[in-house]
């Protein structure tokens, strides 16, 4: 697959991080320069044309999308790379041409576009969070956790805003904030890791600046499954009281069905029973997966995992947890 060039016309593509080294500290990127991010010299080279390394040793590929969807997606990057081209020093611009590549799975050269904007503007929370975004994407988690870090001290104590979205739902109205966004992924990245104590500040953080049902059921699912990894369960049998059937949810349907599972008003094999059926959604199969596992079900848990790691939608969060249960289970 042909990939962009990106802005910072970096002529390789920079290595991922394989999974022990998510969970070894990364380099600095204050020691590094902020268009090119520092890199482990042990990991191999990325083959031509890979995203990353899965955390099972693997190379990912960006998937081809239909040809209605690519013909769009590439439409957009041209009117985004036309707005650049016009004002590269944009910060809107900058952002929105590295959203519009990530969109198409060339998150590294997405990293590249946000990278640039780092330098151009090293006080924008907005570069940071994005670009800890894809750092999670490509799996490579310390990065993404230095990155959402940082974005947060920016934003602390500043009143939050609506962000845009790249791809509207069907209202057409946006459920996420700029503070919503940081927080998540930040608390994303630690679970990833598999450090769940480290997230939970994060969700705290997040649940601080909810303002609409979609917030609640996102944060709430990645909460209560990191609590009861923790062994917490009163504290996660809190998280689920907001949480009733009639929320006007609009996005994040999936999770709301979850948080309702875990409620006991809808039966696990009401959403995904391995036995008959492949995974509908991922975030749902994966959110089942890690009940039974918290349950003490760790064979079918097991199972589940392994059968969403048979899809091809590598780069959904519910993909990417259920490579790191795999990934631990195999490490011992």
């Amino acid at each position: 697959m042909k990939h962009h060039r990106s802005i910072a016309a970096v002529a390789v593509l920079l290595p991922a991080l394989a999974f022990a080294a998510c969970n070894r500290d990364a380099p600095s990127l204050e020691d590094a320069p902020v268009d090119e991010p520092a890199a482990s010299v042990a990991t191999p080279p990325l083959p031509e044309g890979a995203q990353a390394f899965s955390l099972l040793g693997e190379p990912l590929f960006p998937n081809p999308a239909a040809p209605d969807i690519a013909a769009q997606q590439a439409e957009d990057i041209d009117v985004a790379r036309a707005d650049y081209e016009a004002d590269p020093d944009d910060a809107d611009a900058i952002i929105w041409l590295g959203r519009r590549i990530g969109y198409t799975g060339l998150y590294r050269e997405a990293i590249d576009v946000f990278s640039e904007g780092i330098e151009k503007h090293p006080g924008d929370a907005r570069m940071y969070r994005h670009r800890g975004h894809r750092w999670i994407s490509v799996r490579e988690f310390d990065r993404a956790i230095e990155d959402l870090s940082h974005a947060a001290a920016l934003e602390e104590g500043a009143p939050d805003e609506v962000e845009p979205d790249g791809q509207p739902n069907a209202r057409g109205i946006p459920t996420s904030t700029l503070q919503s966004n940081i927080h998540y992924h930040l608390a994303l990245a630690h679970y990833l890791k598999g450090d769940f104590e480290a997230a939970l500040p994060a969700y705290e953080d997040y649940i601080a600046v909810t303002t609409n049902p979609d917030q609640l059921v996102a944060i709430s699912h990645w909460w209560y499954m990191a609590l009861r990894r923790l062994g917490r369960d009163e504290e996660a049998a809190a998280v689920l009281e907001p949480v009733t059937a009639d929320l006007d949810v609009i996005e994040n349907t999936s999770y709301h069905q979850l948080l309702l599972m875990y409620r006991g008003e809808i039966e696990a094999d009401e959403l995904w029973d391995p036995a008959q059926e492949d995974p509908s959604g991922v975030a749902i199969a994966c959110g089942v997966a890690t009940w039974h596992l918290y349950n003490g079900r760790e064979e079918l848990a097991e199972e589940m995992y392994r059968r969403i790691l048979e899809g091809s939608g590598w780069a959904g969060f519910g993909y990417i947890a259920a490579e790191a249960e795999i990934a631990r289970l195999q490490a011992g």
